[in-house]
């Protein structure tokens, strides 16, 4: 309810009281509780359970004089719905209900707000005839729009019975077993409407670009979301009763064990999505309201392992191309969970491969299978860790050795000997930025002057968002402007003619001036194909050698922020620095960068 002037409140409650809901003494005997309980009294009438909110949504709509719409039993046929996308209406709290001579007619919870139905009416460019409407009659539209996706999505489920019935059959299928036969998944309920809805999200996710999809289930219902560029956005809910047969679905598919609900299991699978085929990693782990699936899409077609193509130019592509041409040594990337290291580590592969190199590489688990190279998958199970799997591989003479992540002190031992014995190794730790791999070694135990003498070059990354096809320029406001100032206005040109010589060594044409207070940014336009304006993501880095001075710096155990000043002095673009300087070229947005890189210590 948006908030009322005093005299159009006076009116509201003299309505009441003339419609004959409250009489004058109960309306009195309200406002001094209403006072006592400092709340306002047309809060306090609803909240109190004297009249209900579409009575008072009504009551103000005929103060007001904006025609109202009851929507709490109302049906919008999924056509209509179409008419304005899910993310606007959830954030407008308005829905629409058809066209009438050219215009959008939308019922809103703040109708009576100017200010409100011209944000409405500007952000999709619209003309709108407007209805007011309760919250809950609101609500009980926006529902239906996940109805809608659902159906998009899940078509294939008919019923309730049918997803109950599919849970029997997948059941029946392996009566008292601990794993289903891996003949068994082709053929176990092929037909079924949860097999053909696991299928059809799956595919949902493929098309829109998904890294992940998450299954989680709540008390009374199963919460399906994908995770598009890095951001998750619920698409649907199911009944509670389809938890069951999907999950079981997906158990089998897996090869896991479909009775086993109380310990975590991972698992792996292939599907063919427009003749691609996509690896998915299952992780399922027991939760309070049953077991929550996780799988992750991992599109090899949809991936270019091109340097600059992720991202990488000037000063840090020309250290890393540096670095790959030394013949021993290490070569380490930092960043979190899903901030693509080891994407840039087979980019890095992919530029060195050769007949006339051996490189072999320890993953868990492989993400793409590149020809060439000799990928080992390890397997704890059978006692294959990423430590036992190294010594295995040195005695393979490998010129070139990945291993996917030095997770622990073994590992980080045995990554070093290799390298101090003439190997090159890429392998990523996980740290907030590319300063803080070598302190992070010195945790592991490793002597700081094996640290010195092994590692070459370190790099540090993040995944931004990438500005949509479809976007407009606008002028940076003071905030951008200061920020702009703040992070990369030492490095900009002072002068006209220095631009092609720093653009050249920053990676980036048309850089403005240092002096400049104006700047152009570009910002996506938001649509259902491109949600926010993004559209994509790319990698911001900060990458630096090993020179002396840090050398220095890790015997003395210096700290990451020390060891960060000085590859700074040397030359190094910081992630913020480099996204910067991407929002500048109009790739992404200074606020997308200020979202995922932290601000540089000074």
């Amino acid at each position: 309810m948006s908030v009322l002037s005093a005299s159009t409140e006076q009116q509201v409650e003299d309505n009441l009281v003339k419609e004959g809901i409250l009489n004058s003494a109960e309306l009195d005997d309200l406002k001094h509780k209403a006072e006592e309980k400092h709340t306002p009294l047309l809060s306090f009438l609803v909240s109190d359970g004297h009249i209900s909110d579409e009575v008072l949504t009504k009551s103000i709509a005929h103060v007001t004089q904006i025609p109202y719409v009851n929507l709490k039993s109302a049906h919008i046929d999924p056509k209509v719905l179409d008419l304005l996308p899910h993310e606007i209406a959830e954030r407008y709290m308005a829905v629409p209900l058809g066209e009438m001579n050219g215009k959008l007619v939308v019922a809103m919870l703040d109708a009576d707000n100017v200010q409100a139905v011209d944000f409405l009416s500007n952000r999709i460019n619209r003309t709108l005839k407007v209805y007011a409407a309760s919250e809950g009659g609101i609500r009980q539209v926006l529902k239906q729009y996940e109805t809608h996706i659902g159906k998009d999505v899940m078509g294939e489920i008919t019923a309730l019975d049918d997803l109950t019935q599919a849970a029997g059959e997948v059941e029946k299928t392996t009566p008292g077993s601990k794993k289903a036969p891996a003949h068994s998944i082709k053929t176990i309920v092929q037909d079924s409407p949860i097999s053909k809805a696991l299928s059809t999200i799956l595919e949902f996710a493929a098309k829109n670009r998904a890294s992940d999809v998450h299954i989680e289930p709540l008390e009374n219902a199963l919460k399906i979301r994908c995770r598009v560029d890095g951001i998750l956005r619920e698409i649907m809910k199911l009944p509670k009763s389809a938890e069951p047969p999907l999950i079981s679905r997906v158990k089998i598919l897996a090869n896991l064990k479909i009775d086993e609900h109380r310990i975590p299991q991972d698992g792996q699978f292939s599907i063919m999505v427009a003749g691609k085929e996509i690896d998915l990693r299952i992780a399922i782990s027991p939760v309070i309201w049953g077991e929550q699936v996780v799988i992750r899409l991992l599109d090899r077609s949809g991936t270019s392992l091109k340097l600059e193509d992720m991202g990488y130019v000037g000063r840090g592509l020309r250290s890393i191309r540096e670095g790959i041409k030394q013949t021993s040594g290490m070569i380490l990337t930092s960043g979190p969970t899903g901030s693509g290291k080891s994407t840039s580590l087979y980019a890095l592969l992919q530029e060195i491969k050769s007949d006339a190199i051996n490189i072999v590489t320890l993953e868990d688990p492989v993400e793409y299978k590149m020809e060439g190279i000799n990928q080992i998958q390890v397997n704890p199970e059978v006692g294959l860790t990423f430590a036992t799997g190294l010594r295995s591989i040195l005695r393979q003479d490998p010129d070139v050795i990945m291993v996917g992540e030095i997770r622990d002190k073994e590992t980080a031992e045995l990554a070093v000997q290799a390298a101090l014995t003439g190997h090159l190794v890429f392998s990523t730790l996980h740290t907030n930025s590319a300063a803080g791999i070598l302190p992070r070694l010195l945790d592991m135990d490793i002597e700081p002057f094996l640290i010195a003498s092994t590692v070459n070059t370190v790099i540090g990354q993040r995944l931004v968002r990438k500005v949509a096809a479809e976007n407009e320029t606008y002028s940076a406001t003071p905030v951008e402007v200061k920020a702009i100032h703040d992070t990369v206005g030492t490095l900009l040109p002072e002068k006209p003619e220095q631009r092609a010589a720093v653009g050249k060594d920053l990676g980036f044409e048309a850089l403005p001036l240092r002096g400049d207070n104006a700047y152009t940014l570009v910002k996506g336009v938001d649509s259902p194909d491109s949600p926010g304006g993004f559209k994509g993501r790319m990698g911001i880095y900060e990458v630096f050698s090993v020179t002396e001075k840090i050398q220095e710096l890790i015997l003395k155990r210096s700290s990451s922020l020390e060891i960060q000043r000085v590859a700074q002095a040397q030359g190094m673009v910081t992630m913020r620095q480099d996204g910067y300087f991407k929002a500048l070229a109009g790739i992404t947005t200074v606020n997308e960068v200020n979202r995922v890189a932290a601000v540089d210590n000074d």
